[in-house]
């Protein structure tokens, strides 16, 4: 009962490790491709130019209304962000004439006032994370060049058609007309405002990360039945192996057996050696191989690879590992802990 409970123990063991594996493979590339992309900055600065300047031209939203866009449009097509400017905000905030809307509108005076944060990405601003404090007091600064402060500010906001209007008489009215507390107000709506972007943001995201996903799974053609099968496999025979010491003679024709040599010896070190964790990988496309001496060498796997992805027989292995990674390296990192007893820094004090 023992050893069945253990083998069982291992086996969960192993597909947590490499779900969790293969999880954080895929928040890598996802990782990899918003840092190159630079998808986060270009996310808030459309949101920007929708809430303060309006549509972009041809009526179109900056932010991305569907997977088109999320794929397309927003990563390649279009670049809400305004281009980077070294020089510190000047002590007055410029003031277009008030038909400027669009490049030369809100946006780009907002950017004016906070752009001692930025650094250049390609000629563009890299600003992915406005502080709301930021954003109220470059608020307070825009309407103090206003004649009539914020009642000029938002004559202003309603002579372009800016959607930013309506939010910021909304504060103002309640606020009283008190400056400080209309300052707070800004801070707070705009907060409410980064919460709900933010999950827009992540679920967008996760189709992405569906996505790849998808592409590991597919171009490392992780069977995780199959995976699971060798686990209890690689359990077994280690147990065979501890157990021919105990067992005499038998055991060791039985492991000559499974070994289909004359002597199993290097069979089991070679067995022992390749545990089902470090071969999970071996059917990509371009698989990888650590000899016990030299170099590790890489090796084209195109031939194997496509008869296994074209094979129905993985094909519900292959749902499975997709299906877990889609969890999310979190989730497994949970998972992990819970089996082994590991406990976090807070938790542990």
């Amino acid at each position: 009962m023992i050893g069945l409970l253990s083998a069982y123990i291992d086996l969960a063991l192993g597909l947590v490790l490499a779900f969790l594996m293969l999880s954080l493979l895929v928040s890598g590339l996802n990782e990899a491709i918003v840092r190159l992309l630079a998808i986060r900055s270009k996310f808030l600065w459309a949101y920007l130019r929708d809430t303060l300047d309006g549509d972009a031209p041809k009526g179109r939203s900056w932010l991305p209304s569907g997977l088109r866009d999320v794929f397309g449009a927003l990563p390649f097509a279009r670049d809400p962000r305004p281009a980077h400017d070294e020089e510190p905000a000047p002590a007055v905030p410029s003031t277009p004439p008030p038909e400027a809307t669009g490049g030369d509108g809100i946006t780009d005076l907002l950017y004016e006032r906070v752009r001692e944060i930025d650094h250049p990405t390609r000629g563009r601003t890299s600003i992915a994370n406005l502080p709301p404090e930021r954003f109220a007091v470059a608020m307070m600064e825009l309407a103090a060049t206003e004649p009539g402060g914020v009642e000029g500010l938002l004559e202003r906001l309603k002579a372009t058609g800016s959607p930013l209007h309506g939010h910021l008489k909304g504060v103002w009215e309640s606020a009283q007309r008190d400056l400080d507390r209309f300052r707070q107000g800004v801070e707070r709506w705009f907060d409410s405002e980064m919460e709900r972007l933010s999950m827009l943001y992540k679920r967008y995201v996760k189709w992405v990360v569906a996505l790849l996903a998808l592409v590991v799974t597919l171009l490392f053609t992780v069977d995780g039945l199959e995976y699971g099968k060798t686990l209890l496999r690689d359990n077994a025979y280690r147990a065979t192996v501890t157990a021919v010491t105990d067992a005499g003679p038998a055991a060791y024709d039985e492991l000559k057996a499974q070994c289909e040599q004359a002597d199993p010896v290097p069979c089991i070190t070679d067995t022992l050696s390749q545990p089902a964790l470090v071969k999970v990988l071996d059917n990509a496309i371009v698989s990888m191989s650590v000899p016990a001496e030299g170099e590790p060498s890489f090796h084209w796997n195109g031939g194997a690879w496509l008869d296994r992805l074209v094979t129905p027989s993985h094909w519900p292995g292959f749902l499975l590992t997709y299906i877990a990674l889609m969890f999310g390296a979190p989730f497994w990192w949970d998972v992990l802990r819970r089996i082994t007893g590991i406990r976090s820094r807070r938790q542990g004090g």
